[in-house]
């Protein structure tokens, strides 16, 4: 083989070969590392790391303490993804039309995608202050007593949900309404000549085609359910008694808090096991009913 078709074979591995080093540093050695660390002990007693087979998965499994962090996490994710993409799709439908001032609402809504996490929940903090808090104030106006959002059991939790339905609603709607573009007016001018519904209408032809789209979300939505962290953290540090407390911010507690590197890395392989097989179930269940249009027949 001569140089120049040598060279000619090796240029494309050498252009993609920074992707490839970053990839495998920062995605696939961590994933294979934690995988091996959840079946051992290390811990400040036993920094190298002990082969201990699958006690750590046994005492996840076993601990009371799991089972709450994993319906805390089943029950924000559920609310959350159902809520935020009905609010999406119900604002990008609002705004799917020639208005004057679309595009400074559209700008309004997607706004709090564009600010972090943490100072989102840190407004929101303030927000949520029982006596003088903005909310309490506005509700003692109409004749709500006093509310403990993020110290009470009962409210904790809803605090939480609220942040992340007003930060992640505007990045969805961005997305339907993308979709919402693709859809041809003539089938609008189409049922509205056949007497056709506003409702018939969304029905019939909005929801159908726009299922790709909202299939997508629903995908990202569910996975973004579970790396719920900044607002934990700064918000609730996962009480009042675990009322809070969720996968990722476990995981936190238990590898840089507790400094229990094999127990957190099996936790982390627990939740890498759900979120791949709730994903696959969405697609078992969900994607066969996803219309493209692309499935038209001529």
């Amino acid at each position: 083989m001569s140089f120049h078709r040598l060279r000619q074979k090796i240029r494309p591995w050498v252009y993609i070969f920074p992707s490839f080093f970053f990839l495998f540093m920062f995605t696939f050695y961590p994933a294979f590392k934690s995988i091996y660390l959840s079946f051992c002990s290390m811990n400040i007693a036993s920094p190298r790391p002990i082969f201990i087979g699958l006690d750590n998965y046994i005492h996840a499994f076993t601990t009371p303490l799991f089972w709450t962090v994993l319906k805390n996490n089943l029950f924000y994710a559920g609310v959350t993804v159902l809520a935020t993409l009905a609010l999406a799709l119900f604002l990008a439908l609002m705004l799917d039309r020639e208005l004057y001032v679309a595009s400074l609402y559209k700008t309004t809504f997607f706004y709090p995608n564009v600010i972090p996490m943490a100072a989102a929940s840190m407004i929101w903090l303030y927000i949520f202050i029982p006596g003088y808090g903005i909310l309490n104030y506005y509700f003692s106006k109409i004749g709500f007593p006093n509310i403990e959002w993020v110290t009470s059991r009962r409210y904790a939790m809803w605090a939480l949900i609220i942040v992340a339905i007003w930060k992640n609603a505007g990045y969805y709607m961005i997305i339907f309404l993308a979709g919402l573009q693709q859809i041809s007016e003539d089938l609008y001018e189409a049922a509205t000549l056949d007497g056709a519904s506003s409702w018939r209408k969304f029905w019939k032809i909005t929801w159908p085609i726009l299922s790709p789209t909202t299939f997508f979300v629903l995908i990202i939505s569910f996975i973004n359910s579970f790396q719920a962290i900044d607002q934990i953290y700064l918000m609730t540090r996962g009480g009042p008694g675990n009322a809070t407390n969720m996968f990722i911010y476990y995981i936190y507690q238990v590898a840089f808090r507790f400094w229990d590197f094999g127990y957190g890395s099996a936790l982390t392989v627990i939740l890498l096991v759900l979120l791949l097989v709730g994903t696959v179930l969405v697609f078992v269940f969900i994607e066969p009913k996803v219309f493209y249009q692309s499935d038209i027949k001529p």
